[in-house]
């Protein structure tokens, strides 16, 4: 495979996406309000990851546009839980993409106490041979569960990704403690 050039269609749409997402949060701070979005980051999965998930997955390289739906990602941290709906519902009515799929982690939490809610979208990139859509994920979550995420992973990937069973454990109690500390500062926030 050609990773340079199959690359270049994802490069864009996440250029794109932190651009016009920041510019949402720009907004409102222009108009005064408080930006539902704290800070937005994005990133191409590596080519190391993504051959890893190919033997890992049991994928074929002709089919990784369709198979693989965070080769372009970007991430959208909130202050508070209700602020990642706020940006749910934002990002819903957007018409420069479409959302092909929803998964909401944040009240359903993953068996490791992962929390964020992630996007599936098809974006359409501009090339210069005519228009690409390229599948991309959104993940919203607050700052608190993206330290966690962070990590979480960090300590997977040290660890080969199977955590020794009483570390899996102290970090799903982790994010419990974390969802409940994000649900208090909620509650403080509410009384304002």
């Amino acid at each position: 495979m050609e990773w340079e050039r199959f690359f270049v269609p994802y490069q864009q749409a996440v250029t794109e996406l932190k651009v016009k997402l920041r510019g949402l949060r720009d907004q409102y701070e222009k108009e005064g309000k408080n930006s539902p979005i704290e800070f937005v980051t994005g990133r191409v999965k590596s080519k190391s990851s993504i051959e890893e998930k190919i033997v890992r997955r049991h994928l074929e390289e002709a089919r990784l546009a369709l198979d693989l739906q965070d080769i372009a990602g970007v991430r959208i941290m909130t202050k508070y839980v209700e602020d990642v709906y706020t940006v749910v519902e934002l990002l819903r009515d957007r018409t420069d993409f479409q959302i092909l799929e929803e998964r909401d982690y944040v009240m359903n939490a993953k068996p490791s106490g992962y929390r964020s809610y992630h996007i599936v979208i098809e974006y359409p990139v501009q090339m210069y041979g005519g228009e690409k859509k390229v599948l991309a994920e959104i993940q919203v979550r607050t700052i608190a569960m993206n330290v966690w995420a962070t990590i979480e992973h960090d300590l997977r990937y040290k660890h080969g990704d199977e955590l020794p069973a009483e570390m899996a454990e102290q970090l799903t109690i982790l994010a419990e403690e974390n969802f409940e500390w994000d649900q208090r500062v909620s509650e403080i926030r509410a009384t304002e």
